[in-house]
């Protein structure tokens, strides 16, 4: 049986050298530390990749929009296990975290590497080696032209975080336990020091203070504490402790997703979920974030999948973002009427941009102009004439 010094070190957190590490709190302090970073990536990641899901990658063949195999190839089904949405989720998932990734096509069908060794040559074709996808090792050498490679920044964006997040997790970490130790519940244990020494009363003792006070502080609902004689509980007051608000801590965690959305060129209160002015952050996003990937997707397709005299033909890829912001057919009805009577669009333009299908005629692809619209020549020409006459 313990002492009553023990029963306090016990009561009080007051521990020994040789007490026991506890793995599962120790693992627990440790994701509760790198959660917020996590969370903070991770939403990044799903803004990002649901963004490229939503855009649509359009295809042309001798400058005319046609839907053909590589149409449903990246817009449907980039091989037997993934739809578009699964590869592209995978795809920017892959981009943040490691920087960089690489995509093989096998068999006609695009497939996302796990793993591979890219030796980089001057002068000539990088060669990519050991490529692993799932379970499966490639042995084949694969030539830059061979393969899709994506690189997202010059620096490794997610080892800059994880090193700025190292400064912010102790600090995070730090407000927690105060908010924790200054914010709990603290009593004052008054003890008449005649207490007999008797085992029988060492039991009572140590009973109190091992279940009976433990069990009354901790617990949820309505609980009673029998008091022996001699013994006197009462409850610090807690305006005297300086305790940290529970808001202070949401400051330092608001720190951790501005340092994610800045270092992602995602506006942060879209990050966050602020919803105040959110059509102008969503244009920043677009603008800033989305429009840089999607044109690097394009670029690595169109210089890999078609060769150069197709490309020079009008033969290429284009990835179509204006289709994540969502646009109310109403609202911009006299916006839609001026772009189709300047012969801007055309009327499948105008489709697409409120995101229906477009029309399988061919004058819905024709450009038209109203008879206020002339050439400046042919108006000079008409105002001669009106003189003269």
């Amino acid at each position: 049986m313990g002492t009553i010094r023990e029963v306090f070190n016990s009561l009080f957190g007051i521990t020994s050298t040789t007490r026991e590490v506890n793995v599962d709190e120790m693992c627990l302090h440790l994701s509760t530390n790198l959660f917020y970073k996590e969370l903070a990536i991770n939403s990044a990641i799903n803004l990002i990749a649901n963004a490229i899901i939503i855009s649509e990658f359009r295809t042309f063949s001798n400058g005319k929009e046609q839907r053909k195999e590589n149409h449903y190839l990246f817009n449907v089904a980039p091989n037997s296990n993934q739809s578009s949405a699964n590869f592209w989720h995978e795809f920017v998932s892959k981009l943040i975290y490691e920087n960089e990734c690489l995509i093989i096509m096998h068999k006609d069908e695009l497939w996302i590497a796990d793993e591979f060794e890219r030796e980089p040559k001057i002068f000539m074709n990088t060669m990519y080696k050991n490529i692993v996808i799932d379970d499966l090792k490639f042995g084949k050498t694969f030539y830059e032209e061979d393969v899709f490679y994506f690189k997202l920044n010059n620096k490794h964006m997610k080892s800059l975080i994880d090193s700025v997040y190292r400064d912010y997790g102790k600090l995070l970490s730090s407000a927690m336990n105060y908010y924790k130790r200054s914010n709990a519940l603290r009593v004052l244990l008054k003890m008449d020091a005649s207490f007999a020494q008797t085992d029988e009363q060492q039991d009572e003792m140590e009973e109190m203070f091992n279940d009976q006070l433990r069990n009354f502080l901790s617990a949820d609902n309505a609980a009673a504490l029998p008091l022996q004689q001699g013994i006197d509980l009462s409850e610090m007051d807690s305006s005297k402790t300086s305790g940290l608000n529970s808001r202070d801590i949401k400051s330092v965690i608001d720190d951790i997703f501005d340092l994610v959305a800045t270092a992602f060129n995602i506006p942060k209160g879209m990050l966050k979920g602020d919803l105040a002015d959110v059509e102008k952050q969503t244009d920043n996003f677009i603008m800033f974030c989305v429009n840089p990937i999607a044109r690097m997707i394009e670029d690595e397709v169109n210089r890999k999948y078609f060769s150069k005299d197709e490309y020079l033909k009008r033969n290429y890829v284009k990835v179509d973002t204006t289709l994540i912001k969502y646009t109310d057919p109403v609202k911009i009805a006299t916006a839609l009427d001026k772009l189709l009577s300047s012969g801007t669009n055309s009327v499948n333009d105008n489709l697409r941009m409120i995101g229906r299908e477009p029309l399988d005629d061919d004058w819905a692809d024709k450009h038209f102009i109203t008879k206020n619209y002339s050439e400046f020549d042919e108006f000079m020409k008409e105002q001669s004439q009106s003189e003269k006459g």
